[in-house]
């Protein structure tokens, strides 16, 4: 007998917490050792200990980050970056209350005729195949607690977003930067605002946050350099929500969420066009060929962190802890064509900008081609790209699906991408 199938052998006589925590930790290492460039892992390394293995963000009390920058002050008020000042001319005109959103419309979380996940989001025979067996109803509960997973994942990363804004206003080296910086500061408030709003009035839970977007929020926060904070909040987490919440968008019947993402996706269309223009001269320009390597290996860790790690153990943890293993649970969601197609849309919009900012340099690109992330190398770039455009993009998707019969699960909505 071999020493893994002894282990293997063994570990099935475990309790059924010991051998999760054990999966944990196993996960969390690979997390870590996976990192190849020394300056990465020192840059993740601190923040993946505080999240993958204290769990720091699921305490229930704040978290203390240790944050370290340079406030850039310029007392000549230069009209310095005219790009920046037209997003900023354009981020004022585009203010919206939360107040103003449809809260007035009523959410059932489990109306089987206004459903907030089409039905194929989680493959029911795979689901089926690795032992959960639900009734039509339980599964309306489980999309319920799938989006609420996912909204609460949104409203975590805008926490995040919201104090990366205000560090990066006081870092940005551009005095435009500076004022267009205290209208993203205002937006990331406002979508905390109206993400909490429908937690708590519309789906009644919370989720905590997840350990790997936890990771992520921490290293950034404690990062010193202003360019770091650029890539990972405006470009990397940013980007990647953006994407997210396209695909929410498109495929959810409820009109409130709809409208609100509607809008959300409006604000975010700008915040990443204003990490693209902060960075493409600054990473071509000033930074030397080691520390440029450093930001493209960086980026390449996060993207594969985001990637591959998001597995919703935290409603795992609530439905199936005592009836299946981590190993199972992570099958079925990684073969579930929602979460593909949740994780995979995300990266359409990330890939075009780190082309587009110097990142993709032909040395790192067999790394992203050998994760499948290449074929969006020729999208368009956030500079290229309105959020009126990608709403339009949205909704002529939808209505194609629709004209095909999709957003009901027996249609196979995700199935004909």
């Amino acid at each position: 007998m071999s020493r893994l199938d002894l282990l293997g052998r063994l570990s099935r006589r475990l309790p059924t917490h010991v051998r999760g925590q054990l999966d944990a930790w196993r996960e969390a290492g690979e997390v870590i050792s996976h990192v190849r460039d020394p300056k990465v892992a020192a840059a993740l390394g601190p923040s993946g200990v505080r999240g993958l293995l204290l769990h720091r963000g699921k305490q229930g009390r704040p978290t203390h980050v240790p944050a370290s920058h340079s406030a850039h002050f310029d007392w000549t008020y230069p009209h310095d970056h005219p790009e920046m000042a037209d997003l900023y001319r354009r981020a004022k005109a585009g203010q919206w209350d939360g107040d103003d959103l449809p809260w007035h419309i009523d959410v059932d979380p489990e109306n089987p005729e206004v459903l907030l996940l089409p039905e194929d989001f989680v493959d029911k025979a795979h689901a089926e195949a690795v032992g959960i067996r639900l009734t039509d109803q339980e599964w309306l509960r489980f999309s319920h607690s799938m989006t609420a997973w996912m909204l609460s994942q949104f409203l975590h990363g805008e926490q995040g977003a919201l104090f990366a804004a205000a560090q990066v206003t006081e870092a940005v080296q551009f005095f435009d930067g500076k004022l267009y910086g205290g209208t993203q500061v205002m937006d990331e408030a406002r979508h905390v605002e109206v993400f909490l709003r429908y937690l708590e009035s519309k789906m009644g839970r919370l989720y905590q946050v997840n350990d790997n977007l936890f990771v992520i929020i921490d290293a950034l926060m404690a990062d010193g350099r202003w360019d770091m904070k650029f890539l990972g909040m405006q470009i990397m987490v940013e980007g990647l929500a953006l994407g997210a919440f396209g695909m929410l968008y498109k495929v959810t019947e409820e009109p409130l969420l709809r409208t609100m993402l509607g809008q959300i996706i409006q604000d975010e269309a700008r915040h990443v066009h204003y990490g693209v223009v902060a960075l493409r001269d600054h990473i071509r320009d000033e930074l030397s060929e080691a520390e440029r390597r450093e930001r493209e290996d960086w980026s390449f860790e996060v993207a594969l962190l985001m990637r591959n790690r998001f597995m919703a153990y935290e409603v795992y943890e609530e439905w199936f802890e005592h009836k299946l293993t981590r190993a199972q649970w992570r099958e079925m969601i990684q073969a579930a064509p929602g979460m593909e197609q949740f994780r995979t849309v995300m990266f359409s919009r990330l890939v075009p900008n780190l082309r587009e900012i110097g990142l993709l340099t032909d040395r790192i690109q067999p790394a992203y081609r050998d994760a499948g992330l290449m074929r969006y190398f020729d999208g368009a770039a956030a500079d290229a790209l309105s959020g009126d455009q990608m709403l339009a993009e949205l909704d002529a998707e939808r209505a194609s699906e629709v004209a095909r019969g999709g957003f009901r699960g027996g249609a196979g909505q995700f199935a004909a991408k």
